[in-house]
């Protein structure tokens, strides 16, 4: 088990807002100076624009700074997961996190049973794990049912337990369900916060500690350290009206999540 960070926890600063967006480099080595161990590269889509020789030098960057590197991508189609496992092994990966839905596609529990069952042995003759992530697009009984269809263990769970509050599934459940098939873990605090005049509520991000994730409940049910389970710091930041207060946020939430994890070693 190791700790470390997503390009989540980057999200503002490598996006169109940031004047002089990150990269990956930049990325990697901010994760070095933090103590992260793993950097999982997740929905960045300019990784598929990378040939050979940049994606063999974020390899040799990632070597260099003693960081094992993860990726992430969306949707079960076999051709575009089979792209992202040629990524995968240009840069030594060997866990991959997807989600059932795309823009363009939503398969059924059959279908995506099917999509996947062609392409998981592929990862499984590469050594690569696929994981779906949980969020409220798919219900965790229907991703599960996917998960359980394919009946590999090359094809597990991407636990992130905040995202599939919006479907009303309860974080602790989602916990309970999906502990025998994780194979990842993002790790973002939320909460609730009443709106201006209390009309409704605004769910979004906090400092981990402060919010509504039970940590050390999923830890107990999933037992990372014993299963070699990587834990990946993620936000969910709002914009904080300017790009300099935000980015100095998000640095912030960023060193304090993994000096959090890091101190419950």
């Amino acid at each position: 088990m190791a700790y470390g960070l997503s390009t989540y926890a980057f999200f503002w600063r490598i996006s169109e807002r940031a004047p002089q967006p990150l990269t990956v480099h930049d990325m990697l080595a901010q994760t070095r100076d933090l103590g992260g161990e793993v950097f999982q590269i997740c929905d960045y889509p300019l990784i598929e624009t990378f040939d050979d020789t940049q994606l063999d030098a974020v390899r040799a960057t990632a070597a260099e700074y003693g960081i094992t590197l993860e990726l992430g991508t969306r949707g079960v189609r076999p051709a575009h997961l089979a792209t992202y496992l040629r990524i995968a092994q240009r840069l030594g990966v060997t866990l991959v996190r997807s989600m059932m839905n795309t823009a363009d596609h939503r398969p059924s529990v059959p279908e995506a049973t099917a999509l996947l069952r062609e392409a998981v042995p592929g990862y499984a003759a590469a050594g690569v794990t696929l994981g779906l992530e949980t969020y409220e697009q798919v219900s965790t009984d229907d991703l599960l049912s996917v998960v359980r269809g394919v009946d590999s263990p090359y094809l597990g769970v991407v636990l992130d337990p905040g995202n599939s509050v919006a479907r009303l599934e309860r974080p602790v459940d989602v916990v309970d369900a999906t502990a025998p098939y994780v194979v990842n873990i993002h790790v973002k605090d939320f909460s609730f916060s009443r709106r201006d005049g209390w009309v409704g509520f605004t769910f979004a991000g906090c400092l981990l500690g402060e919010g509504l994730l039970d940590y050390d409940h999923m830890i107990d049910k999933v037992r990372p350290a014993e299963k070699g389970i990587n834990q990946i710091v993620e936000h969910w930041l709002p914009w904080q009206g300017d790009f300099t207060e935000t980015a100095r946020l998000e640095d912030q939430w960023t060193r304090h999540s993994i000096n959090t994890l890091m101190r419950s070693k």
